[in-house]
């Protein structure tokens, strides 16, 4: 036993060992470091990913040396599957093979008793030989079922690697598609004010063109309204209140006018009246032209029977109205009779001024101050003569009935003349018969240009 003085001596000195070095041990294969050596063992048995190892089929045939990360894709592999295949028909053959070594083994050893065994040797080995028939069937069977397993995984495979690639085709196509179309969305919302641009210059064109079929250069114009039922219809839905005439012209260089009708009446008289106005122009002669235009506005509603009791009225501009001045814009303010002529009286069934979904107006411009007596003469002439010859015509009515106003008591101021028939031609006069029958108040030739009374009776003139 050491004393107490000994092991004073002991305590006392320095270990030299713990002031060495001690490294760590570290994996070769995936370099991580570990406290001992016996822990290292473990991670190379179990735990490394990175160590090499060979397959454990190598005594079937299948020689790789893999990763241990990468034994479940070696599993997979064809060399692998095929070393399984080996492997299991080899078992298969090997009990049968061990089996008669050891009958005859038995035989060998217990010769002396074979005679009371034998029986029993042949059943065993019998029943033993249809199972491992059975068996090896079995195995057969697993092994054909393996090898069409994988056949349909490489099928699956090259299919689903040719459906990546069609995938990924298709989806550089999408994203191309989708670029085109935002492409040709930002050109369409480009054009699309263009395009409206362009329709309104080709409603424009036409309407210019249809203008110009109905030109008119001596200061009246016919106007035919067709479709009436359906302009009545947007009328009165307020969808299209009002619609323009066909300009006109009072000679090859003179005033351009227009009329307005509005077929369900306007301001006071909607819903009453039709509302019939005159528009002056902007022309391309205002420059040498006199204003304001101070002529006299006749409007004619036509009676499309034979009877031809026209509804007559017109008015004489307001020169102090800026409606008559030269325009400075494409059109003037419009003015002429709001009541022009009754709603109740055109809405009714057979009427004679809407004939076919159609009706017909009359604007006249009296340049040579026409007596107003004589209008309803005028407006009864054939539509069809040259201007020329109405004008002759008119001329001749003028005298005779210059002539007959020598003879007879001139007429009161206040009368009405209602048209009874038309003119007869002949082959050098119209005559025309009229009725002279007293009323009580009339306008005179200065009717209000912004509003007049509606008409009395077909073919009344005001």
């Amino acid at each position: 036993m050491p004393d107490r003085g000994f092991r004073n001596d002991m305590k006392t000195l320095k270990i030299a060992h713990f002031n060495e070095s001690h490294p760590n041990p570290i994996c070769e294969f995936c370099g991580e470091q570990f406290t001992s050596n016996i822990r290292l063992d473990e991670h190379k048995q179990k735990e490394c990913t990175e160590i090499t190892q060979p397959c454990p089929l190598v005594e079937y045939g299948c020689l790789s040396s893999v990763r241990r990360i990468e034994l479940g894709d070696h599993y997979l592999s064809d060399i692998h599957q095929n070393a399984i295949i080996s492997a299991v028909r080899r078992l298969s053959v090997k009990p049968a093979h061990d089996q008669s070594e050891r009958g005859s083994t038995m035989d060998v050893d217990v010769a002396p008793n074979i005679a009371g065994s034998l029986a029993t040797t042949t059943t065993t080995s019998e029943t033993l030989s249809t199972s491992m028939q059975e068996v090896y069937e079995a195995i057969n069977t697993l092994a054909s079922g393996t090898q069409t397993l994988n056949d349909e995984t490489l099928r699956v495979s090259s299919e689903s690697v040719r459906l990546q690639s069609s995938v990924e085709s298709l989806t550089q196509e999408l994203t191309s598609l989708k670029l085109s179309i935002e492409e040709q969305g930002a050109f369409l919302d480009g054009i699309k004010p263009n395009q409206e641009i362009l329709q309104q210059e080709v409603a424009s064109l036409k309407q210019k063109v249809d203008d110009a079929q109905y030109v008119s250069y001596d200061g009246t114009l016919i106007w035919k309204i067709t479709s009436f039922q359906e302009k009545m219809r947007d009328a009165q839905s307020e969808r299209q209140t009002f619609i323009y005439s066909p300009p006109f012209y009072s000679s090859p260089s003179g005033y351009k006018m227009r009329a307005r009708l509005y077929l369900h009446g306007d301001g006071n008289a909607r819903r009453t009246h039709m509302s019939l106005f005159f528009v002056l122009m902007r022309g391309p002669s205002d420059a040498v032209l006199k204003f304001p235009f101070n002529y006299k506005v006749t409007f004619c509603l036509y009676d499309q029977t034979p009877q031809q009791r026209h509804i007559i009225d017109s008015f004489r501009p307001d020169i102090k109205s800026n409606s008559f001045q030269r325009p400075r814009s494409e059109m003037n303010i419009a003015s002429g009779i709001p009541k022009f002529f009754p709603l109740a009286m055109i809405q009714q069934d057979g009427n004679p001024y809407v004939r076919d979904d159609m009706m017909f107006i009359k604007v006249m411009v009296d340049f040579g101050d026409m007596p107003k007596t004589l209008l309803p003469y005028a407006l009864s002439l054939n539509p069809g003569l040259p201007t020329h010859i109405q004008q002759l015509f008119i001329k001749q009515e003028t005298e005779r009935r210059a002539q007959q106003q020598t003879q007879q008591t001139p007429t009161s101021p206040g009368t009405r003349m209602e048209v009874l028939g038309p003119p007869q031609n002949t082959d050098t006069q119209l005559i025309q018969q009229l009725v002279v029958t007293p009323i009580q108040n009339t306008n005179n030739d200065n009717n209000s240009p912004q509003q007049s009374p509606s008409p009395d009776n077909n073919g009344t003139l005001r």
